[in-house]
């Protein structure tokens, strides 16, 4: 747990950061964010120490951080940062490895660290010998929360560490950390810009402005108990439709009112079925319940007769997903209902587009 307690910072008569008083939870995200020099990201580098706090004091698990030795305190944190910065003329092992050197780990037990971090990021391990210059920026920050994580540290500091990814590779990012956060369970501060990346990945949320701390609190709150019209104005008109990535689609998912088939099925059997069951189509899997498609029905132009055919292209949704992903897919695909798969694309059921309308009308909590 972190506390933070009056902690201020001052440049001159200019104060970045006034009199901020919160508690950032134990294996909990906490995201920072406000416009361009809030003091969001002094307030991060406070923590380490980086920079000086001018007053006030920082308590980790209930000792003051002014009574720790500086180098030693952020040995003992991990840091991302948006340029990444890692070292050029080092390969992936060599950059993951730097800070269990300094604390003087034996190489094997070094080894099998970076090896365990590739994995939990999800990069196999011919990257180690890699270059920075040789990966992708969605890659590059990947090493990078694997060497941040290196010494297994308690604390996570993390600052608009996707900032620079394009919106596709940002959003798998969200993705990678969501479940790596899962597995590794740290206390994680956050800073962004983002109120989208706030939203989707804290589970607390500060807004600061002019140094001062404007509402902190869970996502859930933020968003329907918005302080004051500062604050509603960062969430924009649309919050009701942010507030979406708050609800899974594992608990929108309806389980009967269609059709499953298997894919080896006979084609005259399978459109029997779907005609007895008054059906249009019908969604398929293979032997082990894998999605693999939908059989559907139409009139032949030529001899009028029904006719069977399969699509093995449609579009599934992630059953760990979130509704606003699902809803901006269902609308770009012109689909009102879609199949739901899990990560190994066994078949769970489907989403009904009218259903995240409910949701969206409801308004509540």
């Amino acid at each position: 747990m972190i506390e933070l307690k009056n902690l201020t910072r001052k440049y001159g008569k200019k104060i970045a950061v006034n009199k901020l008083n919160m508690t950032m939870d134990k294996h909990r995200i906490t995201m920072l964010i406000g416009p361009s020099g809030c003091g969001k990201t002094t307030t991060l580098k406070m923590i380490n120490r980086l920079i000086e706090s001018t007053e006030g004091d920082i308590i980790i698990n209930g000792e003051s951080i002014y009574n720790l030795d500086a180098v030693q305190l952020r040995r003992s944190i991990g840091y991302v940062i948006q340029e990444i910065g890692l070292f050029p003329h080092m390969n992936v092992f060599d950059n993951i490895a730097a800070v269990p050197r300094l604390l003087q780990w034996n190489e094997k037990k070094i080894k099998s660290r970076v090896e365990d971090l590739l994995d939990l990021v999800t990069l196999n391990t011919s990257y180690m010998y890699k270059y920075p210059l040789q990966l992708s920026g969605g890659e590059s920050q990947r090493v990078g929360l694997a060497r941040a994580l290196a010494a297994d540290p308690e604390i996570l500091l993390m600052d608009e560490p996707f900032g620079a990814i394009d919106p596709i590779n940002r959003a798998k990012l969200h993705e990678s950390f969501m479940s790596i956060q899962e597995k590794i369970k740290k206390t994680i501060v956050f800073v962004t810009h983002d109120i989208n990346e706030a939203i989707k990945l804290g589970d607390k949320i500060a807004i600061l402005k002019n140094g001062d701390l404007i509402q902190h609190d869970n996502v859930n709150n933020i968003l329907y108990e918005p302080e004051n019209e500062f604050v509603e104005k960062l969430l924009g008109h649309d919050r009701n439709i942010k507030a979406l990535v708050l609800k899974k689609n594992k608990d929108y998912i309806q389980r009967d009112g269609f059709l499953v088939v298997k894919r080896g099925e006979k084609p005259e059997k399978v459109l029997d079925l779907i005609t007895a069951a008054g059906k249009k189509s019908a969604l398929a899997v293979d032997s082990e319940g894998r999605f693999e498609g939908e059989f559907f029905t139409r009139i032949s132009k030529h001899t009028k007769e029904l006719r069977l055919e399969f699509n093995d292209e449609i579009v599934s949704l992630e059953k760990n997903g979130n509704l606003q992903e699902t809803l901006s897919l269902m609308i770009e695909t012109g689909e009102s209902i879609m199949p739901v798969t899990s990560n190994k694309n066994n078949f769970e059921g489907i989403i009904n587009l009218n259903d995240i309308f409910s949701e969206l009308g409801s308004g509540e909590k």
